[in-house]
């Protein structure tokens, strides 16, 4: 084997690694259930609508 052929080799077997290696971590960051939310606001999500209302006074933003 020529040093070119080892190299290439050497390569091969890194990129294998390093995929492997990024497959791990994806798996481990993937979302298991999220928890409920204590003490939030009843109603409509007010990120999603643009309205605050709190005690009854609203503020769009």
């Amino acid at each position: 084997m020529s040093n070119d052929e080892t190299s290439e080799q050497q390569k091969k077997a890194a990129q294998k690694q390093a995929l492997a290696e990024a497959a791990a971590r994806r798996d481990a960051l993937k979302a298991g259930p999220r928890p409920k939310e204590q003490g939030g606001q009843d109603g409509p999500e007010p990120t999603r609508y643009g309205d605050w209302e709190k005690a009854g006074i609203v503020s769009d933003f």
